[in-house]
């Protein structure tokens, strides 16, 4: 259900949206272990895919980097659990996960999300990097000389970050 939920950004394109449905995965993660945490991931997924709009493709990404998540959490607060430790470890755990997650965004979009966009929508690579362009303007034109990795690297990964922070806050 949290995956239905939710909203968009004002200073990303309209097609990138924030949801707390990392959530119950890390929840589940604390509790059961990190193949469950996973489990849910998949599950939650393949609830969704039915009434996403992207081909499967977001939601392939949304179980990757979801899994990456809660597998990070879970296998750190495992080796860091005791009986002192175990809030420590799950928020070390947490913070890890969310910031592995942050990074894997960056070559799954690059590499996979945004050139399957290309060729199941057909849909200009100009033209995503364009609505990136349309808030910041030339931001597509630093640090490097690729436009879409520069988005990526401005807008995605810094929003993929702030929402698994805000389910490791909504999680403690």
């Amino acid at each position: 259900v949290l995956q239905f939920i939710e909203f968009p950004i004002p200073i990303m394109p309209s097609f990138v949206k924030l949801d707390i449905s990392d959530l119950p995965a890390l929840l589940g993660t604390f509790s059961l272990g990190p193949v469950y945490g996973v489990a849910i991931q998949l599950a939650k997924n393949i609830i969704h895919l039915p009434f996403g709009s992207s081909a499967g493709v977001g939601e392939l990404c949304n179980f990757i980097l979801g899994a990456v998540f809660v597998l990070a959490a879970g296998l750190v607060y495992r080796k860091m659990k005791s009986r002192k430790g175990a809030l420590v470890g799950a928020l070390v755990g947490a913070l890890v996960g969310a910031v592995l997650m942050a990074l894997l965004s960056l070559p799954i979009n690059y590499f996979f999300v945004y050139p399957a966009y290309v060729v199941l929508y057909h849909l200009p690579l100009e033209a995503i990097v364009g609505m990136y362009q349309e808030i910041l303007g030339s931001i597509a034109d630093v640090p490097t000389g690729n436009a879409l990795l520069n988005c990526l690297m401005v807008f995605n990964v810094p929003f993929t970050l702030c929402k698994g922070l805000l389910d490791v806050a909504l999680c403690f």
